[in-house]
C-alpha cells in the first residue's frame, strides 16, 4: 500500500528516516519547540511567575512521550483550524485544560509566527538525524575504505584509461582516493551550522516588544536557539534563510557523487574480474535463476 519504494520495498532501509521526516516527525518537532518555548517564557515574563514547577514536567512529557495516537488528535484539530501549527497549539492549550492550568494556556505561541516554529523544529530535526545517524554511518564507510586501503596498499592493479590498459597502480592507493574525496566533503558538512529563524511575523519581534519593551527578545531567543543546539539567524524575514540548509544539502549530495563514483569503479572491477562476489545463500542473480546452495553453485562455475 506504499506509494514508493523508500515507504514500501525499501522501508527496512529507510525506517529511521521515519522519527525525523515523516509527517508524525514534524508534528512531534513542532510540539517540542512550542513546549520548551513556553517553559523559557516562565522565566521572564511576570504573569507566568507563579507557574507551577510541578507542572513543567508533564509539560515536557508530552514531547517525550508523543505517540502516534497524539500526532492523530492534532491532526483532528487540524481539520477545523486548517492550519497545521495552530493545531499544535490548541493541541497544547488542551493539555493546560486537562491539568487544570488553562489560565495561562494564552502564553502558548505567544507573539509566534508559524516560521518560528517550523523553521526551528526542521533544523533540529535534521541536527538530530545527521548527528545519530548519518554522522556514524558515513564514519563507518570511511572507515571501511580506508580499512580496505590498508590491506589493498601493496596489491598492484592493471589500471585503465578511457576503458584501455594503461600504466600500473595498486589498488590500496585507488581505495585511498575515495577515502581522501569522502574525508574532505565530510569535513566540509560538519562545519556547516544548522540555523534556526525565530523572530515573530516579519523577525522584528514586534509582538514581543509591544507587550514587554524591557526584555532583550534577541537575547531571549539566541539564548533559547542555542539551548537547542541550534544557531540563531538574525536579522530576517518572516523565515530563515535557509543558506546554511541549502549548503548541508550540497554537502551531502557531492558525498552522494563520491559514493556513486566509488559503486561505480568497484562494479567495474567486478566487471573485469579483479573482484568476485560473495555467494549469499538462498540469493539469485536474476528471475530466471533458481535459489542455490554455495557448493551448487560452486560446482556450475
Amino acid at each position: 500500500m506504499a506509494i514508493s519504494p523508500i515507504d514500501g520495498r525499501y522501508f527496512k532501509d529507510t525506517a529511521e528516516l521515519s522519527p525525523y521526516f515523516s509527517e508524525f516527525g514534524l508534528i512531534h518537532y513542532r510540539v517540542r519547540i512550542e513546549v520548551e518555548y513556553f517553559i523559557r517564557l516562565t522565566d521572564v515574563l511576570p504573569e507566568l511567575a507563579d507557574f507551577p514547577k510541578t507542572e513543567i514536567e508533564p509539560l515536557i512529557d508530552l514531547y517525550k512521550n508523543f505517540t502516534e495516537s497524539d500526532a492523530a488528535e492534532i491532526k483532528e484539530i487540524e481539520k477545523v483550524t486548517n492550519h497545521d501549527v495552530k493545531a499544535v497549539e490548541y493541541f497544547i492549550k488542551n493539555h493546560f485544560e486537562k491539568r487544570k492550568i488553562d489560565k495561562y494556556k494564552e502564553f502558548i505561541h505567544f507573539g509566534l509566527t508559524s516560521q518560528d516554529i517550523n523553521n526551528t523544529a526542521i533544523p533540529l530535526a535534521t541536527k538530530e538525524f545527521m548527528t545519530t545517524h548519518m554522522r556514524p554511518l558515513l564514519e563507518k564507510i570511511m572507515n571501511a575504505i580506508a580499512e580496505l586501503a590498508d590491506r589493498w596498499q601493496d596489491i598492484p592493479m592493471l589500471a585503465r584509461t578511457h576503458g584501455q590498459p594503461a600504466s600500473p597502480t595498486r589498488l590500496g592507493k585507488e581505495m585511498k582516493v575515495f577515502m581522501v574525496r569522502l574525508s574532505v566533503q565530510y569535513q566540509s558538512l560538519i562545519n556547516i551550522a544548522y540555523s534556526a529563524k525565530f523572530g515573530g511575523a516579519t523577525g522584528n519581534f514586534n509582538a514581543h516588544n509591544v507587550a514587554y519593551p524591557k526584555i532583550n527578545w534577541i537575547e531571549f531567543a539566541d539564548n533559547f536557539v542555542d539551548d537547542m543546539g541550534l544557531e540563531l539567524s538574525y536579522p530576517t524575514t518572516q523565515i530563515e534563510h535557509y543558506d546554511n540548509f541549502a549548503a548541508q544539502c550540497d554537502a551531502m549530495k557531492r558525498i552522494n557523487t563520491i559514493l556513486i563514483d566509488f559503486s561505480r569503479d568497484v562494479w567495474q572491477y567486478v566487471s573485469m574480474n579483479y573482484f568476485k562476489q560473495k555467494i549469499k545463500e538462498g540469493e539469485v542473480g536474476s528471475s530466471g535463476d533458481a535459489p542455490q546452495s554455495k557448493s551448487d553453485r560452486l560446482r556450475k562455475c
